[in-house]
């Protein structure tokens, strides 16, 4: 297949020329016949070639157009909220990520993946063919019912739908609950995805300073007097991109704060199994009056993956299984199954206890590393994997960004998760990818630049 390949790429076989029967073939390249029709008929398959009956195999055409846009220097993207997301996602394996949002592919739990794949390929035609129900896997939502009731939740399966990803679940909630020109509060700094979908919805997004406690309660509640918002979207237990965690005063003041304005709450737990000590819940607060917590296992088990959870009083999430339909009619029945296999094994525990180790040492390691660069942390987080940093004075984080991805290194630049565009002097770091040496060797010398 590599050498067909080879020739067609190169031109030296144009469409329509016929390649070497399957014994012509078999015998120039010294295998057997059957070898060379499975590989022609796989290359039939992938569209390289084209099959006629009688005739043999012949290259299918046309010949791919020269990509001129390809031979002049790439387009230079501003360093937007989707600006890490890109970098990252698309850079070349080599390339190193401190900025990026997620555990190194070493880290996930990639022995309950396969066991759990084994086992989904056992089963029967219907997981491995059929939709999903509206809600999804019963046996997972009853296991997402209960891994809930931990943390002071009371939410029954009959009130937790899955979602194709924790984004998706996001962006059902806003279909859902939103007008184009509804007024959103989020946390300044926050995650941001959070900017980018909100613009997708056409509404107005606005900031609240985020504290080591939570959001600054004054600032909110100015914010819910001059905006009137419909929604606040936030991180439960640790904040993207701080660390921070919510304390139970500020969670309480919050809440009454909410419900004297008839603000809805969204409330991502993506980081649940980070905590060594669960922070306060809102939803536990609230029992999931106005609050609606979401979440995924994308940063655990694999963000390949896609599965997430909406949690939500009865009647919304009622209407959140209707808009699912309409927009994705069944969900990801066999990703449910393999999810719900992987967080039954017995070992996901230990996996969680291993990564929360490993991740305790290298927020240590890293720190020591910035530190010893002029780099400081806004906060030291308790858990998690990301470190909001203040770089030295006079340092521009965009600037250095540019600098550094054009050395081979991925940073997340504090604008990128900030509405009011104040935090031009931080960083958030991933700490389980920022072990390689040169990730400060290479902003050092940036800086100094």
């Amino acid at each position: 297949m590599a050498a067909v390949r080879a020739r067609i790429a190169s031109r030296a076989c144009l469409p329509g020329t016929r390649l070497p029967s399957v014994r012509a073939q078999a015998k120039a390249m010294g295998v057997s016949v059957s070898t060379v029709v499975e590989a022609y008929d796989r290359l039939v398959a992938e569209g390289s070639i084209a099959s006629r009956p009688g005739s043999g195999f012949f290259v299918a055409g046309p010949v791919a157009p020269l990509a001129l846009a390809q031979l002049g220097p790439p387009r230079e993207r501003d360093v937007d909220p989707l600006w890490v997301s890109r970098q990252s996602l698309e850079a070349d394996p080599a390339v190193l990520r401190p900025g990026c949002g997620w555990l190194p592919a070493s880290w996930m739990y990639e022995a309950g993946m396969r066991k759990a794949l084994r086992a989904a390929a056992r089963a029967d035609v219907a997981t491995l063919a059929d939709y999903a129900t509206p809600l999804g896997h019963p046996a997972l939502r009853q296991l997402l019912a209960r891994r809930l009731a931990q943390q002071g939740i009371e939410a029954p399966a009959g009130q937790i739908m899955l979602a194709e990803s924790g984004t998706q679940a996001v962006d059902l909630i806003c279909r859902f609950l939103l007008q184009p020109g509804d007024t959103v509060l989020v946390d300044d700094p926050c995650y941001f995805n959070f900017h980018a979908l909100l613009k997708a919805h056409r509404v107005t997004a606005v900031g609240v300073p985020y504290t080591p406690t939570g959001p600054d309660l004054e600032a909110f509640a100015a914010a819910l007097q001059t905006h009137a918002p419909r929604l606040y979207i936030t991180n439960a237990g640790i904040h993207n991109p701080t660390g921070a965690t919510l304390s139970p005063v500020t969670a309480h003041r919050l809440l009454k704060l909410a419900e004297a304005s008839d603000l809805v709450i969204v409330e991502d737990d993506i980081f649940a199994d980070f905590e060594d000590t669960a922070a306060p819940r809102l939803a536990a607060y609230d029992g999931l009056a106005r609050v609606i917590q979401i979440g995924s296992f994308s940063k655990t088990i694999s963000a390949s993956l896609r599965c997430g959870y909406i949690a939500a009083r009865g009647d919304w999430i009622d209407g959140l299984a209707d808009l699912k339909l309409a927009t994705s009619f069944g969900g990801g029945r066999l990703a449910a199954d393999i999810l719900y296999t992987a967080l039954t094994d017995s070992g996901y525990r230990k996996h969680m206890e291993s990564v929360r180790r490993r991740l305790a040492q290298a927020r240590g390691a890293t720190l020591s590393r910035l530190e010893a660069i002029g780099i400081t942390p806004w906060l030291v987080p308790q858990a998690g994997m990301f470190l909001w940093c203040a770089l030295p004075e006079g340092n521009d984080a965009a600037t250095l960004a540019r600098a550094c991805l054009a050395a081979g290194v991925v940073l997340a630049p504090g604008n990128a998760f900030s509405l009011s565009l104040r935090a031009g002097g931080f960083l958030r770091f991933n700490a389980a990818q920022a072990g390689d040496p040169r990730v400060t060797e290479v902003l050092a010398q940036a800086m100094r630049a």
